[in-house]
């Protein structure tokens, strides 16, 4: 008979004994008799209030369980009830005879078990599925996880892979097709080491050509997660591209190499042809008559025009070189100005245009190349006389700015638009603009060069019918200065 039933948490303990409390064995097979039916009343009675596991031959099952009730050792199962439950059921023998059942409800925990189980496999599965290649070792070393990319990318044995071989074994297959020690050496200290547990970013080259980007991730526990992407493609692009820039690097050299040379080349006999002309034109060698003084002219005209162009491209091939050095000194600004202008006069006077200058008499002085200054001048003015039109103005004008000396030209001429203005001192950029004006497309590109050098800045103000003013800033006091090639490339 029943004689106590005890709960304790989850759990009930039903304890059969003899009302005697001497041992069931002891009273017979009449005493087992009326145990043993009273134990399937109380199944009966359980199944009726569904608190028992559904059978189909419910019978069969209860047989199995009053079967326990002579065995002598302890019998474990599991009951799933309707209610969706889950009881541990163990039916313990007493020393002193009968059964003890102990009935542990761990339905929570079958529950959480169910989700993670569940949750593991969706995560297998989906790392599985991946077509990067996804590894995870242990503490220990051991592999725990690999995807079948990872199985395919390294040509390895799923089954190899699932006896969980030791990082060593698993970097050792795989170095056939990746001999590189080093990376290898990485991964494994990120896998095993024990100093410090940080993430790692490596490449594998294999011996096919294919390029993987290796990355090493701490995982709590000590765990490890090791993914590979495949980069070779922008890698080959990566390596086309630095082939193709390396190749350009070297053609501009040969190219500017090649221009220095010729423009020497050509400024030698240049220069002998502007020194004849000037004898013939100066009628020290006889006199001329009118034509001939005429082509003179034309020739001194021409052959200038032609060595100021040469000069440009061997001062922008000297830049490009790195070999250009300003020479610096203390100059006066007003002075600088004006002997600029004494190359530019004749072609204002044949252009019919006035001439503004707007410089203080105080402006005081600047430390810069004066040569190159008054290039920039000369440049500028030049531009400005080609895009002007008869009877306009143009003004040179020089200011102090918050610690710049700042000189600009400004014309009224036809002006430019805004896609015009963005590329006019890139070199070789030349546009009429509905103007009779003419050049290679230099003169800006030389004044840009020459003010980054001096450390200063260009700036360029112009819109279609307004005119163009350009503007250099100069720093008065000299900072640390740039080279010509840390100039060109900044560009």
């Amino acid at each position: 008979a029943v004689e106590a039933l005890r709960i304790r948490g989850t759990s009930f303990r039903t304890t059969l004994r003899s009302q005697s409390g001497r041992s069931i064995e002891a009273q017979g097979q009449a005493v087992a008799g009326r145990v043993l039916l009273r134990l399937r009343e109380i199944l009966d009675h359980l199944r009726a209030q569904r608190k028992l596991e559904e059978h189909a031959d419910f019978r069969s099952w209860k047989q199995g369980v009053l079967a326990a009730y002579r065995s002598a050792e302890a019998n474990p199962a599991w009951w799933y009830l309707p209610d969706g439950r889950t009881l541990r059921v163990l039916a313990e023998p007493n020393p002193q005879g009968g059964l003890t059942y102990l009935f542990d409800d761990v339905s929570d925990r079958m529950k959480l078990e169910s989700r993670y189980n569940a949750l593991m496999r969706v995560q297998a599965e989906t790392l599985d599925t991946l077509k990067e290649p996804v590894a995870v070792f242990g503490a220990d070393g051991r592999l725990t996880f690999a995807n079948r990319a990872f199985a395919t990318a390294w040509r390895l044995d799923p089954e190899t892979l699932e006896a969980r071989p030791h990082v060593e074994a698993v970097i050792e297959a795989c170095r056939v097709l990746a001999p590189a020690d080093e990376p290898w050496l990485d991964i494994r200290d990120a896998v095993v080491g024990l100093e410090s547990r940080t993430g790692l970013a490596c490449k594998l080259e294999m011996v096919d050509g294919t390029v993987l980007d290796c990355a090493a991730q701490p995982l709590p526990e000590g765990a490890t997660l090791i993914t590979l992407i495949d980069v070779t493609a922008s890698v080959n692009v990566e390596r086309a591209l630095t082939e193709k820039n390396d190749a350009l690097e070297k053609a501009a050299q040969l190219r500017d190499t090649f221009v220095h040379h010729v423009s020497y080349e050509l400024r030698s006999p240049l220069t002998n042809i502007i020194g004849f002309t000037q004898l013939l034109g100066d009628e020290t060698v006889g006199a001329l008559n009118a034509r001939q003084r005429e082509y003179s002219e034309h020739i001194m005209r021409s052959s200038g025009a032609l060595l100021v162009i040469i000069n440009d491209i061997l001062d922008l091939a000297s830049i490009d070189a790195g070999s250009l050095e300003l020479q610096r000194e203390t100059v006066d600004v007003q002075a600088t100005v004006e002997a600029a202008l004494l190359g530019i006069e004749d072609r204002l006077a044949e252009s019919d245009l006035n001439l503004v200058l707007d410089v203080p008499d105080d402006i005081g002085s600047v430390f810069v190349d004066g040569k190159r200054v008054r290039q920039i001048l000369f440049n500028l003015m030049s531009n400005a006389v080609g895009f002007s039109s008869a009877g306009q103005s143009i003004t040179v004008r020089a200011r102090r700015n918050a610690g710049d000396l700042v000189l600009s030209v400004r014309d009224q001429g036809r002006g430019m638009p805004p896609e015009i203005a963005a590329h006019v001192f890139d070199r070789f950029e030349s546009h009429t603009l509905g103007t009779r004006h003419r050049g290679v497309g230099l003169g800006l590109s030389i004044v840009r060069s020459f003010v980054e050098l001096h450390g200063g800045r260009v700036s360029l103000d112009s819109r279609p019918g307004a005119g163009t003013c350009v503007s250099c800033s100069f720093p008065i006091v000299a900072p640390t200065m740039p080279s010509a090639r840390d100039s060109e490339a900044a560009e």
